[in-house]
């Protein structure tokens, strides 16, 4: 999908998420960020990350963490969580005998996945955890380099309803933190208590921008997803169901 005349910025300590339905613009307004897609017209357009229009591939992942579900899928291999989260520092999958891992970066490592209750899975391959575990462990990836915000692409998806809360509470934690968080979601639950701010995309148009609680309500997002729905809240969570 498209994008056409999106403009928008995010503060830092900002927290926000980016909703819309499938093919509707997120995947590529997320791949235009990390280079992956690049403007039809690259002089009329700008991607500015902590004010800043250039930016190498190693300083993009020291300021900004992206966790995306290709990422998830790929960390998916037969290495523990530890090296997964080791191999971070040196922009790989697993750890080769090239790298030289150092006293600091295992200390980093223990640290973010004891933030994420995954410590004690450090030595566990990623495959023999569950879903849930894993993607906390990919988070702790992706928090290794201590960065100013985090990016999560549909961090629930295929999760069963236990792993769902799990993710999101770690979400949540991180937003307490000061850690930026944009959740890129289809999903109402996803959009966690600390989210104060919400950008719907449709049609690969920014279709509302503004308040969550003036966004997420029934007819808006009826309007957004071309169908009926109704939508309640309770505890700082939203759902949408099918409208009878």
């Amino acid at each position: 999908m498209a994008l056409r005349n999106v403009s928008f910025s995010i503060n830092a300590g900002e927290h926000v998420a980016i909703l819309g339905p499938n093919g509707g613009g997120k995947s590529t307004l997320l791949k235009t960020v990390t280079r992956e897609c690049y403007p039809r017209f690259p002089y009329q357009s700008r991607v500015r990350i902590w004010g800043d229009e250039v930016w190498t591939l190693f300083e993009l992942r020291a300021t900004l963490g992206i966790v995306t579900n290709d990422l998830i899928a790929t960390c998916t291999k037969p290495y523990s969580a530890m090296e997964t989260v080791l191999s971070a520092f040196f922009g790989s999958i697993g750890i080769w005998p090239n790298h030289h891992v150092t006293p600091e970066m295992e200390a980093k490592a223990r640290e973010v996945l004891e933030f994420f209750e995954v410590l004690h899975l450090a030595d566990r391959l990623m495959t023999e955890l569950s879903s849930g575990e894993a993607r906390r462990v990919v988070f702790a990836r992706a928090l290794a380099h201590d960065p100013k915000a985090l990016v999560l692409d549909e961090p629930t998806n295929s999760l069963d309803i236990r792993a769902q809360r799990e993710v999101r509470d770690a979400m949540r934690k991180l937003a307490r933190i000061g850690v930026t968080v944009i959740v890129v979601t289809h999903h109402l639950p996803d959009i966690i208590p600390e989210i104060e701010r919400v950008i719907a995309l449709k049609s690969g148009r920014i279709f509302l921008d503004g308040k969550k609680e003036d966004i997420l309500t029934g007819s808006k997002m009826q309007e957004l997803f071309a169908t009926p729905v109704a939508v309640d809240h309770a505890h700082g969570f939203y759902q949408m169901n099918l409208a009878d």
